[in-house]
């Protein structure tokens, strides 16, 4: 047995196939390779029927959520609000600090294991009906049609020479790319800066953040460019999810298929003869699954990384099998064992795992929230002495209290102790402590010796709010002295 490793030889310009070091029986016939070609232009047919429908509300239905949130305001206080420079994320009424970055680690694991349990059970449907990136690129293919017309008429165009006529449908097109870019710029940072304070701002020319301007001119641009030039582009060579995506496939999960034994052999014929007595199958090769594709393929090749799962090439494959009288779903969301003849199974050890995975970080995230108190107490020793006696013969030990009011309102909070029979707080106890304010007080706690037992004792610091009998944080220490 030969131990040479199959290579392929490529030269610049051309390909020519050796196996195990020998050449080809197709001899020295050579193959042009453009390693480096520039992008094709992909006119998007348009199509309509079920899963274009489906697309249609969800697309609408993100939009009405993104653009109308950050108008939206509860006791003067934006619905979803980031705000940076005051360290406070408030989403829905509840206000978030740093200090709890927990609840957003939780938060994006679920994220993780839900896109992947989707995944393994239908596919890419995140990409073809949720994703930004398809969501603005099909409302700028729908403004493009809008104003150029067909996929024909905006093949024919592009085709032709400079006109007047041209000139305005570019510029009109360009023109309302623009302003949906602007208008998606505008309302992402309103999500960071207040949206009801930004606009006047901004048309006033009083907007006091420079950063404010720059990050709207920053996804205005991304925006147009992404979703107006490179569409395809980000999905195909940018975006990781389009890569690793296949690790999470197997025979039982749901994807874009063409049914090759049903389909094949192509041909076109007329829509009133028997097919089959010419050998043909049911697909006509009328190209137009290829002609809808947002991405460029032909599903007819099998599963590829650049398909987006949107299932428009299903809608004008029924659509044709219509008007040919034939049964529709030659392309259709299928698994591969179903395309096999084969039981396909839901419930399998994979999908079973991320269920798991999915309800017990869901689980815990409702968990935390729940009993979330949006109060922090933390207790530091004076290390610079373990205890020491005071002039009235007691003990005495020196902390810091810090307290952290995450509340939306100032609160008065009371400091107390307990743990140790005699135990007394000397110093302030009534504390005023600002929302967002984390509060250092320095304290001192004493306590007769004839009740000191031991060395140590494990003591509780506890603050509980005069306004609020729900607001309470306890933090344990140690106080020290000699036993009496």
């Amino acid at each position: 047995m030969s131990k040479k490793i199959p290579v392929q030889n490529i030269e610049p310009g051309t390909q020519k196939l050796e196996v195990y070091g020998q050449s080809s029986q197709q001899g020295d016939v050579s193959k042009t390779i453009e390693l480096y070609e520039s992008r094709k232009k992909i006119y998007v047919k348009k199509i309509t029927g079920l899963f274009q429908k489906a697309r249609k509300f969800s697309l609408w239905l993100l939009m009405l959520a993104y653009f109308s949130i950050c108008w939206i305001s509860i006791d003067g206080q934006q619905l979803l609000h980031f705000d940076l420079p005051a360290r406070k994320f408030h989403i829905y009424g509840m206000t978030f600090w740093p200090q709890e970055f927990v609840l957003l680690s939780i938060l994006l694991i679920i994220c993780a294991y839900g896109l992947f349990f989707v995944t393994t059970l239908f596919g890419r449907v995140w990409c073809g009906y949720t994703c930004p990136q398809t969501a603005w690129t099909f409302i700028f293919i729908w403004i493009e049609e809008k104003i150029e017309g067909s996929r024909n008429q905006r093949i024919k165009l592009d085709k032709a020479g400079f006109s007047s006529g041209k000139f305005l449908k570019k510029t009109a097109k360009h023109a309302l790319w623009l302003l949906v870019a602007f208008a998606t710029g505008l309302t992402f940072v309103g999500y960071f800066y207040p949206m009801r304070e930004l606009v006047p701002d901004l048309f006033t020319l009083s907007i006091a953040s420079s950063w404010a301007l720059f990050w709207i001119a920053f996804f205005t641009i991304a925006t147009y460019v992404n979703a107006g030039w490179l569409r395809e582009q980000i999905c195909l060579y940018m975006c990781p999810y389009a890569r690793f995506q296949s690790v999470m496939f197997d025979a039982d999960t749901l994807v874009v298929s063409y049914n090759k034994e049903r389909g094949d052999p192509r041909g076109s014929r007329k829509r009133n003869t028997d097919y089959k007595e010419q050998g043909l199958g049911d697909c006509i090769d009328c190209g137009m699954c290829v002609q809808v594709c947002p991405t460029g393929i032909d599903i007819r090749d099998g599963l590829q990384y650049e398909c987006i799962g949107c299932a428009l090439c299903i809608d004008a494959c029924d659509s044709i099998m219509e008007k040919m009288d034939y049964t529709k779903g030659l392309i259709s969301y299928t698994t591969e064992h179903r395309l096999e003849g084969k039981t396909s199974h839901v419930l399998r050890p994979k999908s079973i795992a991320y269920a798991l995975l999915l309800s017990i970080m869901i689980g815990a995230f409702s968990y935390t929230l729940i009993t979330r108190i949006p109060l922090e107490l933390d207790i530091i020793r004076d290390r610079g002495a373990l205890y020491q006696l005071t002039g009235m013969g007691k003990i005495e030990n020196a902390f810091t209290v810090k307290i952290m009011n995450m509340s939306d309102q100032k609160q008065q909070f009371e400091l107390s102790v307990t743990g140790l029979e005699g135990l007394n707080i000397t110093t302030k106890t009534d504390i005023t402590v600002q929302s967002g304010e984390i509060y250092t007080l320095p304290t001192s706690v004493e306590v007769d010796p004839e009740y000191m037992k031991s060395s140590t004792y494990d003591i509780e610091f506890i603050i509980q709010s005069k306004d609020d009998p729900n607001l309470r944080a306890e933090s344990e220490s140690r106080f020290l002295g000699s036993a009496y």
